[in-house]
């Protein structure tokens, strides 16, 4: 483990993957003893195998008995670290790649990253844009803006709203699109269905949108300040060629990756120039329309694919919302069926533990910690209560 921790430095790091990797070893000299009882075996040779492997070691194979309390948010953001550089060194690859390996990596991480559902919704705008948003009914409105309800059928809607960038959190923004749409179709109006973007018509859509919020002085005698993400989110929905969707959670990760400074979250300026300028300079980027009908489809929708360089686990893809809808009616039936269970029979602790890790979904890394688990239930506390515990630090 002493070797494998120190291997980077011998790797031709960038100044973004040293930078990660130096801010990771701060957090594995608290966890060292630890992290030195583990066997690794796999020593990769770059920087993603060697964040990949670091993280799964954290996640499912550290002895968490060993743990000290006040170890577990330390881990925490070791692993946070660790997935920060992994995405920043997956977006090397980005910034270099021509369209067949951009192509290849996507195709790579279609499982990760739910791709399937992604395209989903795509395709599903793709459908709705005809519309303006006034046109809209609200539940097509709220997925064109990236807002999920519990009104979002599965069984209409197969693929989760919010991909790539949720705008849930953005209040007053919902509360003015749903008062005023006709005023954010002015906006998207000066974005050309087809053809690059020009500035000055990407101006004139951040001049009109910012007027909206300006006006809008219920709160505040000067108006809202204009949020940026919820403003990429339109304009990648109705141009996903030419766009990057931005959550405030994604910028740190995809300035580091692009190799740009790090803007806020109200700097349109700095998305454009920076984060959108590079997207140009990209190879893959400037590829003619392919004549293949799957590669012409990720070239229809090229520029918001960005999100699928961030880095993801074997769990990412189950957390989408439409799956959570779906899964809902048969996850009641089985609460239900427990609840009974265990009204009418006293379980021992390990039983109660063995029927939670037998759920279906339950990740490796709650598996491996049975004895962690048990030994909280033997103390009193709810299994249910102990696993939400350990996702809520690990998951």
């Amino acid at each position: 483990m002493r070797k494998f921790l120190s291997s980077p430095v011998k790797m031709a790091l960038s100044d973004a993957e040293n930078a990660s990797y130096q801010n990771a070893l701060k957090h594995v000299t608290e966890l060292s003893l630890n992290l030195i009882a583990v066997k690794v075996e796999n020593r990769p040779e770059d920087f993603l195998g060697w964040c990949t492997e670091l993280i799964d070691v954290c996640r499912n194979r550290i002895n968490m008995n060993l743990l000290e309390e006040h170890q577990l948010p330390i881990l925490k953001k070791l692993e946070q670290v660790l997935v920060l550089g992994a995405s920043v060194s997956q977006f090397k690859m980005a910034r270099i790649a021509p369209w067949p390996i951009f192509t290849a990596f996507i195709e790579q991480q279609a499982s990760l990253h739910a791709l399937e559902e992604r395209l989903a919704l795509l395709d599903y705008i793709q459908l709705i844009k005809v519309k303006s948003l006034t046109e809209m009914t609200e539940l097509e409105r709220l997925a064109f803006a990236g807002k999920h309800t519990n009104q979002h059928c599965h069984t209409q809607f197969n693929f989760d709203v919010e991909w790539f960038a949720s705008t849930k959190g953005a209040k007053v923004f919902h509360t003015l699109l749903a008062q005023q749409p006709e005023s954010f179709d002015l906006a998207l109006s000066h974005i050309p269905e087809s053809g690059d973007v020009t500035p000055k018509q990407y101006q004139k859509f951040v001049s009109a949108y910012k007027q909206i919020f300006t006006r809008y002085t219920v709160e505040k005698q000067t108006g809202e300040k204009a949020p940026l993400a919820p403003a990429t989110r339109l304009l990648a929905m109705k141009r996903p060629d030419q766009f990057i969707a931005l959550t405030n959670a994604k910028i740190d990760v995809l300035c580091q990756g692009l190799s740009i400074a790090k803007f806020n979250a109200f700097d349109f300026d700095s998305y454009w120039r920076d984060m959108i300028g590079t997207l140009r300079t990209f190879a893959w980027w400037h590829q003619v329309e392919p004549e293949d009908e799957r590669e012409a489809k990720l070239w229809q929708v090229r520029a918001i694919l960005v999100d699928l360089f961030m880095f993801a686990d074997e769990d990412f893809a189950f957390g989408s919302n439409y799956l959570r809808i779906r899964d809902k009616k048969l996850n009641s039936v089985k609460s239900t069926y427990k609840s009974t269970r265990r009204s009418r029979v006293k379980l021992t602790p390990e039983e109660v533990v063995e029927q939670a890790l037998a759920q279906e979904g339950i990740p490796d890394y709650i598996q491996t910690n049975r004895d962690t688990i048990l030994k909280q239930v033997k103390a009193g506390k709810d299994v249910e209560h102990v696993i939400g515990l350990m996702r809520a630090i690990f998951g």
